[in-house]
């Protein structure tokens, strides 16, 4: 039986339930991420970051094997089908543009190039975190995690020069909009009146909006020694990450994910090689499918998520395997002294922070395939309003909203919003 993608699997749309409902887990877990590590690194006085960073992104491993378990088991397809239509989106995806149509089940599966790329995307995931977890120690938190946030900035602007588009008034408005309010946010409190709010007790607003969860907290009554070579690590962090991120949907993301010809200019390129440097369309890709699907059984292409959590498990084991050497490192400099939890409650704690870490980084590289960078760096600053929302709800109440923070979190809000309008206009004009 041949198992097509129309016949086994609704891929979802730009804006499609699936596609949202991921969006919404996404945020919810970042907010979940984000408090537990707050309580493990106040409440229980656990402050190791760089091992919560390490534990967060070697739990990642895990995302792919549960894919498989769950389709497995809530779809009449077995795994066999499913992991020959992945290893054939893969060959496809790798093979040169003229030779895509002759590429069946049978070709050779690109072991070397697919580790080299899984190698690239660890660095190009973690190096980011490590680079803001140096850079806390040297400058002031507040300013690296605005430096840090101004990602969706750098986002829009190297997309616009990698994949050869034209300014958009609104886009670009919308990138500025959401950065000043992260601004706000992260400097207003600064401008109160003293007396206004007690910051003994209130959370810190950039909490949020680290470039990972776990990696924060580590220096907040450290002075800064270095101030300027702090911000122009986060700089760099900031420059990398958005570079990440259109990277990945210009050369990673599958031909066949859903929407990826439909932007303009989102053509896949592949990545450099000796062998070469043709270029893919969606039209071969498609047509060698179709040629392998007549004659085998298979499920293609891949459901929904199952490409990128590949992807996610790799980094995850590149993490657990390569980075565990900076723990003896950092041990011995006398950074960050080693020490495991010594209560359950914080055994579970860092449980609970590491399986929402993985689902909210497992979703954003699912959604980053699907909706693009620009909509997703300014979408994860949602986690923002998030996070002040639980504040309220949870937390302080409502002593701890401020004109800047209510006005930063409405600006951030507005600029998705346009976005998301502007990407629903494209699509239906």
């Amino acid at each position: 039986m041949s198992l097509h993608a129309e016949q086994s699997f609704s891929l979802p749309r730009l804006g499609g339930k699936s596609a949202v409902v991921l969006f919404i887990v996404v945020l919810i877990a970042f907010v979940v991420e984000s408090q537990l590590t707050q309580y493990v690194q106040s409440t229980l006085h656990f402050r190791q970051p760089f091992f919560l960073f390490y534990v967060v992104h070697s739990t990642f491993a895990l995302i792919f094997p549960l894919h498989l378990l769950f389709l497995v088991f809530t779809t009449p397809v077995s795994l066999e089908p499913l992991l020959a239509g992945l290893s054939l989106a893969i060959k496809i995806h790798y093979a040169p543009g003229d030779q895509q149509h002759l590429t069946t089940l049978r070709s050779p599966f690109p072991h070397v190039r697919f580790l080299k790329l899984v190698a690239l995307l660890t660095l190009g995931y973690n190096c980011p975190s490590l680079i803001w977890f140096i850079s806390v120690s040297l400058s002031s938190l507040s300013d690296i995690t605005a430096i840090w946030n101004t990602n969706a900035f750098f986002t829009y602007i190297i997309t616009v020069r990698i994949f050869k588009l034209g300014w958009e008034t609104r886009k670009l408005f919308s990138v500025l909009v959401a950065t000043v309010g992260v601004m706000a946010v992260v400097y207003g409190d600064a401008k109160m009146p003293a007396g206004t709010t007690d910051h003994r007790h209130r959370r810190r607003p950039e909490a949020a909006l680290t470039p990972t969860a776990v990696v924060r907290n580590a220096s907040e009554s450290t002075k800064p020694t270095a101030p300027l070579v702090g911000d122009l690590l986060s700089i760099l962090a900031s420059v990398w990450y958005g570079w990440y991120q259109v990277l990945y949907k210009r050369h990673v993301a599958l031909p066949s994910d859903p929407e990826f010809a439909s932007a303009p200019g989102s053509v896949y390129v592949p990545l450099p090689d000796s062998e070469s440097f043709a270029v893919a369309d969606g039209r071969s890709e498609h047509a060698a499918a179709a040629a392998a699907a007549a004659d085998d059984d298979l499920a293609y292409p891949p459901p929904f998520g199952l490409h990128p959590n590949l992807l996610t498990s790799g980094i995850g084991l590149m993490t657990f395997f390569a980075f565990w050497i900076l723990l003896p490192i950092l041990h011995y400099s006398g950074y960050e002294r080693f020490r495991l939890p010594d209560s359950p409650i914080a055994i579970l704690s860092i449980a609970g922070i590491a399986i929402s870490g993985l689902v909210f980084n497992a979703g954003a590289m699912v959604l980053l395939g699907i909706w693009g960078p620009i909509v997703v760096s300014v979408g994860n600053l949602l986690t923002i309003v998030l996070i002040l929302l639980s504040d309220v709800t949870i937390g302080q109440g409502v002593d701890v909203i401020t004109p800047w923070n209510l006005a930063g979190s409405c600006g951030i809000m507005a600029a998705f919003g346009i976005l998301v309008y502007d990407m629903i206009r494209q699509r239906t004009s």
